[in-house]
């Protein structure tokens, strides 16, 4: 027991540190691009689709890792290791790359940024989420520590943008240097069990998923639904910031709506659980889906900053729902040997392979039609996904069913 709020405390201190290092480094990406480097929308958009390629590459060889190493560290050591460097990284190394070449800069920023934020949360999260099954503690209560890890470096981002953008940059690496040391002192027991199990993970083991017709159905939600949160996110402090006299002052609020909106988040990630035990995974799915879309379609509706403000604020209320619920869907009726793997591929993969696809697309009607006209397009293929969804994500007596079959398998092997 002892053990057990160690290790929660810890790993959430790590979330909280991970989310901060992100955010300073991360959430004011898009302005960055668009007032120092001085990018257009489509080739803004171009950079979040280098970057989500680079994630999709790097997700299903974490995953694998991830599983066939069971309960060991490695993959957060060398991911905090890599954050380390990100400071020095965005000010030497990737701003003047994309000023000399957009193409260049794209590949290579790609390749750090997705192994190390877009491909590793995923990588830390579904290691904290089996930690957490192990030790009896709710994944969701420790993830809240990372919104609000988020939320505490969001608040003064727009400040400090505005003071020299680089200072953001350097707090990230501090911030990476006490995850380093956090990961260091995190002492986790592995049983001869836990290890037989995680060495009997084979590559045909991943590739046999494919095969599963509810495995494709999942991933249809994600590229159709969850993965459209993260393309509206990506040029949205262009669009909030340009409702303000001064983009200065726009910078400024939409760091403090940030701020609020993921301190929103983070007391609906200890609610969450609650919420997704009472409906159950499928449902709670659903309900994030019709959530997603009424922000995004209301964000073309509305006018002015306060109606903006108040349809990105529901994001803080689908996001912990969905994120909780796919864990649960996952472990209710796929193989959990497999956890990391699902996750990365199932989820994290298959939102970047949407990210990769929809990025491009979506800067190009926000260059010729607007902000406002291209969030109605995207809400209405949100709606649209998740009505289908409805049909053909499994529900709770066939999630039963296929534990059991699963179950009989195994006894029979």
């Amino acid at each position: 027991m002892k053990n057990s709020k160690s290790l929660y405390w810890k790993l959430s201190a790590y979330f909280f540190f991970f989310f901060f290092t992100w955010s300073s480094s991360y959430s004011l990406f898009s302005i960055w691009l668009g007032q120092e480097i001085n990018l257009t929308g489509a080739e803004t958009g171009i950079i979040f689709s280098v970057n989500a390629v680079f994630a999709l590459c790097m997700q299903p060889l974490y995953g694998y890792i991830s599983d066939k190493i069971g309960l060991k560290k490695n993959i957060l050591f060398f991911i905090s290791i890599l954050l380390v460097f990100v400071g020095p990284f965005y000010i030497y190394v990737y701003g003047p790359l994309l000023q000399y070449n957009v193409y260049l800069g794209a590949v290579v920023g790609g390749l750090y940024l997705g192994t190390a934020f877009l491909a590793g949360i995923g990588a830390i999260e579904s290691y904290i989420e089996k930690i957490g099954r192990k030790y009896d503690f709710e994944y969701g209560k420790s993830r809240m520590w990372g919104s609000l890890g988020w939320a505490a470096a969001t608040f003064f981002a727009g400040q400090l943008y505005n003071i020299n953008p680089n200072i953001n940059f350097w707090v990230a690496s501090v911030s990476a240097i006490i995850l380093v040391g956090i990961i260091l002192s995190v002492k986790v027991e592995m049983t001869e069990h836990e290890a037989k199990r995680a060495d009997s993970v084979k590559l045909k083991d991943v590739g046999q998923l494919f095969l599963l017709k509810d495995f494709w159905y999942l991933m249809m939600y994600v590229v159709g639904v969850t993965c459209v949160y993260s393309v509206y996110d990506q040029q949205f402090p262009i669009y909030y910031s340009s409702l303000f006299p001064t983009e200065a002052m726009g910078n400024q609020v939409f760091g403090y709506l940030n701020s609020i909106q993921v301190f929103l988040e983070a007391g609906m990630m200890f609610l969450a659980p609650l919420i997704v035990n009472k409906l159950g995974a499928k449902r709670s799915l659903i309900l994030a889906g019709y959530l997603m879309a009424f922000r995004i379609i209301g964000s073309g509706l509305v006018e002015g900053p306060v109606g903006i403000s108040g349809m990105k604020l529901i994001h803080a209320l689908e996001l912990p729902i969905m994120l909780i619920a796919i864990f649960k869907y996952l472990a209710a009726n796929f193989d959990t040997r497999l956890s990391s793997v699902l996750y990365l591929v199932g989820f994290q993969f298959a939102s970047q392979v949407g990210a990769s696809i929809l990025s491009p697309l979506a800067g190009s009607l926000y260059d010729s039609m607007g902000f406002r006209d291209a969030y109605i397009i995207m809400g209405i293929m949100v709606l649209g996904f998740t009505i289908i969804s409805m049909f053909t994500l499994i529900g709770t007596k066939k999630g039963k069913e296929n534990m059991n079959i699963k179950n009989l398998h195994k006894a029979a092997l």
